[in-house]
Formats: C-alpha cells, sequence, structure tokens
C-alpha cells in the first residue's frame, strides 16, 4: 500500500496541504479541470510556481474568488482558509486563509441579530456549505471527506463561542475560499488512491494572533480543540502557523502523528505559503511506498 508523508514543521494550511498533493498528482490538467469546472461560486483555482526562503521550490495555490486572493488564512497572521476568528489577506487562513503560507482560514464571522439584513446574506452555515458540497459533481467519499472536515471546524468554533453549530456562521468569501481548499484536497487523496497518511508533530508557531474577536494565543482556540489528541509543537517563530482548515483536513485524513517512517520515496511535493519567514514557509508531503 502506498504511504503519504506530510511534513508539517512549519505547521498547515488548506491551501499548502492542497499545493503539495497536487505536485504528487500525475493528471495535473485533469485536477484544474475538475476543480474550476465544479461551479464553486466565483472561484477559480490558479496553480503558480514560487520559491521559497531557503531556496525551496513548490506550487503557491492561488485560490481566486470573483477574480481576487481573498480571505487566505494565513500563517502567522490569521490564516486563509480557516476559519479561524481572523480575517488576514495572504495566508491559508481562514482566519485568514490557509496561512503563515497563507493558510486559508475560514474567516469566521458572527452575524449579530441587528446586523443589516445585506450583512447576513454574505454569511454561509454550516446546513448551506454541505449543501453546496453535495450538489458538487463529486465522488460520493470526496463530498463525505469535505462535510467531516467541516463538521471538525464548525463543531470547534460551536465550542469557542458557546453557540449551537446552526448558530455558527462563516463569511461568504472565506467560506468559498475554504470549500475550494478543502475539496481540493479531498479530491487530491481520491486521486491520489488513498494513500496511508503519516504526518509529523505539527508545529503551530507561538506568541499571539490579531483577529476580529481580539488578541488570541496561539494556536487560536478552534484550531486548538481540534488538534485535541494530536502532537503539537510551538517554537521561536512568532505567529500562527496552523491553520482551522489544515488542523480539520490532517485531523481527518492522518492516521498517526510520528516521525517519517521507513520508506522508498517515490514523489515529492512542496506546497508553499504566501507569508515570508527566516526559513521556509512551506508543508511537504512524501509519496512512497
Amino acid at each position: 500500500m502506498s504511504k503519504l508523508y506530510i511534513d508539517c514543521n512549519m505547521g498547515a494550511a488548506g491551501d499548502m496541504i492542497m499545493a503539495s498533493l497536487y505536485e504528487l498528482l500525475d493528471d495535473k490538467k485533469g485536477f484544474l479541470d475538475k476543480m474550476n469546472s465544479l461551479g464553486i461560486p466565483n472561484v477559480e483555482i490558479i496553480p503558480e510556481f514560487k520559491l521559497s526562503n531557503g531556496g525551496i521550490s513548490g506550487t503557491k495555490m492561488k485560490v481566486l474568488v470573483k477574480g481576487e486572493e481573498e480571505g487566505h488564512e494565513e500563517h502567522g497572521c490569521g490564516h486563509h482558509h480557516g476559519h479561524s476568528h481572523c480575517h488576514h489577506h495572504g495566508h491559508e487562513h481562514h482566519h485568514s486563509h490557509e496561512g503563515h503560507h497563507d493558510h486559508s482560514h475560514s474567516h469566521e464571522h458572527h452575524e449579530h441579530k441587528h446586523e443589516h439584513e445585506h450583512h447576513s446574506h454574505s454569511h454561509r452555515g454550516l446546513k448551506e456549505i454541505i449543501e453546496l458540497i453535495n450538489n458538487l459533481d463529486l465522488p460520493e467519499e470526496v463530498k463525505e471527506d469535505a462535510v467531516t472536515v467541516f463538521f471538525l471546524i464548525s463543531q470547534a468554533e460551536s465550542i469557542v463561542h458557546n453557540k449551537p453549530m446552526e448558530d455558527i456562521h462563516f463569511h461568504e468569501v472565506g467560506t468559498y475560499d475554504a470549500v475550494a481548499d478543502v475539496v481540493g484536497s479531498c479530491l487530491l487523496m481520491n486521486m491520489l488512491g488513498y494513500p496511508e497518511v503519516i504526518a509529523s508533530p505539527i508545529h503551530v508557531g507561538s506568541g499571539t494572533v490579531k483577529c476580529a474577536h481580539g488578541i488570541l494565543p496561539v494556536p487560536a482556540p478552534a484550531t486548538a480543540l481540534i488538534l485535541k489528541g494530536v502532537p503539537i509543537y510551538g517554537g521561536d517563530i512568532k505567529g500562527e502557523l496552523c491553520t482551522p482548515t489544515g488542523a480539520a483536513i490532517l485531523k481527518h485524513f492522518v492516521r498517526e502523528f510520528r516521525s517519517m517512517p521507513p520508506m522508498v520515496m517515490e514523489k515529492i511535493g512542496y506546497g508553499i505559503g504566501t507569508k515570508e519567514f527566516e526559513c521556509s514557509n512551506s508543508l511537504r508531503s512524501v509519496l512512497g511506498k
């Protein structure tokens, strides 16, 4: 059976995971054509070559919403892809999106009852996200994986904010960015034949991150809840390295967190983040036997 090892020495964000898995794929065009024809509202995915600090080259996966790169979870800030409670542009964090590497975090915002009606229309709840995913032209296994990842994120957010899961809402742009990161990562696992996934302990960063809800410790509360039971560590790098989206994707797919087992490497992929650090802001995936 093939094995996939994910090296999280610079954390993890949705876009970084998707980019590193994309580099392992033989049929890259098939993946891009599929993703860009799914009909995720106003979303386009464009892989870009990028050179990171330390001379490591890899793919930076740009997720465009209405032609703009928006709400990426950021490592080091908030992340793009995620849902963290932060908004940052440029990292896969859904705080911002997949963050430091631009993690996308789904910028999560909560609707207040006194909010104007046009504001509430720009938010999406878990039910709407699940309906969106289930209506996409994808294999059932991919839909189930994507829904489970969003359930993990929403469950953590509901605990953090002491609200029922149905009352947790995600900012529209960040949501579509996050849906692309999550669906893309799940589709890639399917196209790679669902290898056995092992990952390193996750470097989460250190310090605090400024989010929509104030100054929060790293890892942000929702990320910390998702990573319960997972080995993590801090370090000297200040900022948020693991976004909620990245954490949830890993929590769902990884069967064991440990150092790399004996394996014959066949393919190596690098997903590059947006934010620059002193060392390479990259996530490495190794496929082998």
